[in-house]
């Protein structure tokens, strides 16, 4: 599912609501979660997972193209850990 989906989905269930204004919340959504990210938090949505940062080490590396090593900055990269109920649910429990 894309997001234009999502927001279609969401419309169509709630036709109360107007399309830009379901665009507006799940733009919303989405960008608090990545601001709390970009500031190193964690954010949980019960039922479904769990959005955090890792930071990953600086290392050297290679240039598959040359084999020449590189040097390889450290860097923070988002990860996702699903909850309990969305493992169960795809797992068919």
């Amino acid at each position: 599912m894309i997001r234009s989906e999502l927001i279609q989905k969401i419309a169509d269930e709630n036709p109360h609501l107007f399309q830009r204004d379901v665009e507006r919340i799940v733009s919303t959504i989405f960008e608090e979660i990545t601001g709390a990210m970009a500031k190193g938090d964690r954010v949980e949505l019960r039922g479904f997972g769990a959005f955090s940062v890792k930071k990953r080490d600086g290392r050297t590396g290679r240039n598959p193209r040359t084999g020449e090593a590189v040097e390889v900055d450290e860097k923070h990269v988002p990860f996702f850990k699903t909850g309990k109920l969305l493992r169960d649910r795809l797992n068919g429990a």
